[in-house]
């Protein structure tokens, strides 16, 4: 089984980076690989298309650089399904969206982990790419032991039962959804609402008390300076769709402008993604 570069830093501490695609093509990883400035890809699932032969795919993407690891978002109604695929096409990092509970955070843990009585999982043995070698050994058993696991608190319920989800063993990273927590709460769209932000703080301060790494998402490599103050030194910054769509619109802008000619359609009113 490959090193998890990923857990490697959690456990040593260290900051970690990363970055978000919904492409699945595996140049684009490639790519962030070959930039030497991420330690993890994080493939967004949770909203992408995608089949088996893909994830296989960008697996062995990921696998051509020794400093990148790869992390996948998945939704909530299929956790265990896909959780065991990417995992066996070689993502060694899992973040789960919209747990609400003790139970729902149980389920994701224990959809990860093996059968073995110390591990108390329910992810068997099997064939997958990731695992040929070593399928069903001690080391196999070890290394879904080291997967990464991080949770979106991202809905009402999350934040009232958070301390409860935050000692369910094996849970290692959390991050704040402020989109999915407002509009639990009545203020979808207000990401920034007094409530909302609230409710990050609280969970940051309640993760650190309890030894959880936070992980903040970014847009663009701005806005990181209050969360550094806290203490808060794992980041994912960009999305390919929000970085495509932003340049498209910047350069077709000044090209139109320089040709004197009016913008097709019509103008998005914000930017991508945010």
């Amino acid at each position: 089984m490959r090193h998890n570069r990923l857990r490697e830093l959690l456990d040593a501490g260290q900051p970690t980076l990363g970055t978000r695609l919904l492409s699945s093509w595996p140049t684009i990883i490639e790519l962030v690989g070959h930039s030497g400035m991420f330690d993890y890809v994080e493939f967004c699932g949770e909203y992408a298309p995608y089949d088996h032969a893909m994830l296989d795919n960008m697996g062995r993407a990921v696998e051509l650089f020794d400093h990148l690891g790869g992390m996948i978002k998945i939704e909530q109604e299929s956790r265990a399904h896909t959780a065991v695929r990417a995992i066996g096409a070689g993502f060694q990092s899992v973040l789960f969206a919209d747990p609400r509970d003790v139970a729902e955070v149980e389920q994701c843990v224990r959809s990860i982990r093996t059968e073995r009585p110390k591990s108390r999982g329910l992810h068997g043995v099997n064939m997958h790419r990731a695992a040929l070698n070593d399928a069903g050994s001690e080391v196999w058993a070890d290394a879904m032991d080291n997967v990464v696991i991080a949770l979106m608190i991202e809905k009402k319920e999350a934040i009232e039962n958070l301390e409860a989800m935050l000692a369910v063993p094996g849970v290692d990273m959390v991050q704040f959804g402020p989109a999915d927590y407002s509009n639990s709460i009545g203020l979808t769209g207000q990401f920034s609402h007094p409530e909302v932000k609230e409710a990050e703080q609280h969970m940051i301060t309640t993760a650190q008390k309890m030894g959880v790494a936070v992980r903040v998402e970014l847009n663009e490599p701005q806005g990181f300076g209050p969360y550094l103050e806290q203490g808060i030194k794992h980041f994912n910054v960009g999305i390919d769709v929000k970085t495509l769509f932003n340049w498209f619109c910047k350069s077709g802008e000044i090209m139109r402008r320089e040709l004197g000619v009016e913008p097709l359609g019509k103008q998005s009113t914000s930017s991508y993604g945010s």
